[in-house]
């Protein structure tokens, strides 16, 4: 089973047999024209599933890169209910198709309340419940989102690296702590909310390095959610 996890930054991949994972690869989305190059030396899938929220474009070049095998290319979308995870969206169908992975693999994983996050181009903080249950969530600027908005929109200010600094004394070093507090506060409250104070919080994402020293939660970390979750909803579990 080839599963592919296409996002606004990086399309990653893993072809799977059973539990294990055979072969892995990733790639900016912007190069997706090299899907077919990394995949030319795979033996044919039997299913391949997708998650995209890279658009239509990237879409396109996905099936492409998978068209000589002749399978067909599953798109998958957030379900009302689906392997043990209940949505409670207003409407089901626009949560984000990697949120509802990522939430799959999440509840397969722990079983009990938990927050999702994931640090990327967006950074999204989603609410599990004891129960199985997608709670909600929120979406923000992930951290370079952030700094390069208040580039865009504000005069005098130059793009130059910060670090985290409890007090900045500079522009740069302002501008990054200041991204990572908001998403720190972000993450803090939504936990708060949740209630439960044994709770877990699963950091994924490529900006998670950045997070995880400053949030004094229940940390698990865990990569590749939403591969995780193409590889159960592949597998038909309902548990």
């Amino acid at each position: 089973m080839l599963l592919i996890d296409a996002g606004n930054s990086r399309i990653k991949w893993a072809l799977a047999e059973g539990a294990a994972w055979l072969r892995q690869g990733a790639l900016d989305s912007a190069d997706a024209t090299s899907l077919r190059q990394q995949f030319a030396a795979l033996p044919v899938p039997d299913r391949i599933l997708v998650s995209n929220v890279a658009g239509a474009a990237v879409a396109g070049q996905i099936r492409a890169a998978c068209a000589e095998w002749g399978q067909p290319v599953e798109f998958i979308a957030a379900q009302a209910q689906q392997c043990g995870v209940r949505n409670a969206y207003d409407r089901p169908a626009q949560l984000g198709c990697d949120r509802w992975a990522a939430l799959i693999a999440a509840w397969r994983q722990r079983h009990a309340a938990c927050l999702v996050v994931h640090c990327g181009t967006a950074t999204t903080v989603d609410a599990l419940s004891a129960s199985g249950e997608f709670l909600g969530g929120l979406i923000l600027p992930g951290i370079m989102l952030m700094q390069q908005s208040l580039l865009v929109a504000t005069a005098g200010l130059a793009a130059t690296d910060g670090v985290w600094r409890e007090f900045p004394r500079n522009t740069a070093d302002a501008m990054a702590s200041g991204a990572i507090a908001a998403t720190c506060g972000a993450i803090r409250q939504q936990y708060g909310l949740l209630g439960t104070p044994d709770a877990s919080c699963l950091l994924s994402g490529g900006a998670a390095d950045l997070i995880q020293p400053h949030l004094e939660l229940p940390l698990v970390r865990v990569d590749n959610l939403v591969l995780r979750g193409l590889q159960i909803i592949g597998s038909g579990s309902d548990k």
